[in-house]
């Protein structure tokens, strides 16, 4: 098999930057590890070497309540010797993600699909391209220098995805069952990812495409229960008593949100103002509100399942309970797929400008509440709703887009025209 010489310059660049970064800066790791926009309660670094220590002292690592992260991710760090192997981990693992990306860019899904095809179709930028988009992206090397486990889900999230794309259903089911178990949320694309990897299998010319794709989740959404299932039996067999404590602890922690640590995300601060009894109300409501996207995109848009997973990855950067830049990194590394629609956005200026403003003004006004004591929290959450602000516009305008791009299929003599509504 041919190698790609462009592939491998990339590959070698990103790697070698990061390994600089690394050696040059010793004292830059652990400065990103304390950032909060990197590291959450449940992805942070420094936890899970709270946690590895415990458990190589045969001592139950959710003891005490620091340690919130998937339990199979201890013996894979307690077999790395030193932190330069760990380094290398995280520099492999960035390099996986931004190859799934590339074979993803490569499939041609987001212009044409089985379904659907864009009028724009030819407007595209070259797998390379997006691949150096994403690994030279501050936000990605950032998360890399930080070490937040965030990354694996990442891995796992884009191999899925690129699984879909490539008529390998079983791997891509496999792949999110993972994400799942590692972060949770990653459950909620299921759906438009099963219907992503029907829509690349042979139709049987026997039945209609419906009950083809029934059969299809039928088949693979038991799949997808027994290896979660597989995940967390094997995770019970790695634990001192109590056998079942991680499971409070770490998916606990996501739904329940007990670890109120200021964040990039919305539900920190809102649930450190609520009362006590109204705590259960909100939690229930902002859940269902993180749900609701997944069923309205799925039905609004069944012909083009690559960008429900992209918008619905967008969404779960801004609402999910313990976001971080790692996600806007890989939302920002999937739309440049759909370059066909930037034309038709028409807030991309503003968006951007928000998303420099708050990218500048964040760690300022975090530092003027925690360590110059002259702000309060107030100050940081203020620029965390500008940045939310700036993702919900890009998250919106390229929805449009989308929409817009498929009514001018169906109205060809609208193309160009504005449309107002009356």
């Amino acid at each position: 098999m041919a190698i790609d010489r462009r592939k491998l310059l990339l590959f070698a660049a990103a790697a070698g930057l990061r390994l600089l970064l690394f050696t040059a800066f010793p004292s830059l790791p652990d400065l990103l590890t304390g950032r909060v926009e990197i590291s959450t309660p449940v992805t942070s670094f420094k936890r899970l070497q709270e946690g590895l220590y415990l458990y190589t002292h045969n001592v139950s690592p959710y003891d005490g309540g620091v340690f919130h992260q998937a339990p199979l991710l201890l013996p894979l760090f307690a077999l790395l010797p030193s932190p330069f192997f760990t380094n290398l981990l995280y520099i492999a693992l960035d390099i996986l993600s931004a190859n799934a990306l590339m074979q993803i860019a490569s499939s041609g899904e987001a212009q044409s699909t089985p379904l659907y095809t864009s009028p724009r179709h030819a407007f595209k930028y070259d797998s390379i391209y997006i691949g150096a988009a994403y690994l030279f992206n501050p936000l990605t090397l950032a998360t890399c220098l930080g070490r937040p486990t965030s990354i694996f889900t990442t891995l796992s999230i884009l191999t899925s995805i690129s699984s879909a794309t490539t008529a390998k259903p079983i791997k891509a089911t496999l792949s999110l069952s993972l994400a799942s178990y590692l972060s949770l949320y990653p459950i909620l694309l299921l759906p438009p990812l099963l219907i992503l990897s029907h829509s690349h299998l042979p139709s049987p010319k026997d039945s209609s495409p419906q009950k083809s794709l029934k059969s299809h989740i039928l088949t693979h959404l038991p799949l997808f229960a027994l290896s979660l299932l597989l995940l967390l039996t094997t995770s019970t067999t790695l634990l001192p008593s109590p056998k079942t404590a991680f499971l409070p602890s770490t998916y606990g922690t996501h739904l329940l949100l007990p670890d109120l640590t200021p964040n990039a995300g919305l539900w920190w601060y809102f649930f450190t103002e609520m009362f006590d009894p109204f705590r259960e109300f909100f939690l229930a409501v902002f859940w269902l509100h993180l749900a609701s996207y997944v069923p309205g995109l799925c039905f609004r848009l069944p012909r083009q399942p690559l960008f429900v997973l992209v918008t619905l990855l967008g969404v779960f950067a801004i609402f999910k309970p313990y976001p971080s830049i790692a996600d806007t990194s890989l939302y920002l590394a999937l739309l440049p797929l759909y370059r066909h629609i930037f034309p038709l956005m028409r807030y991309t200026f503003l968006s951007t400008c928000t998303l420099l403003y708050a990218t500048l003004l964040g760690p300022a006004f975090y530092h003027l509440w925690i360590y110059a004591g002259s702000g309060n929290a107030n100050f940081f959450y203020a620029i965390t709703l500008v940045w939310s602000l700036g993702l919900s516009v890009i998250v919106s305008d390229s929805l449009f887009a989308v929409l817009r791009d498929e009514w001018e299929v169906e109205r060809p003599e609208m193309k160009g025209k504005d449309v107002r509504q009356i």
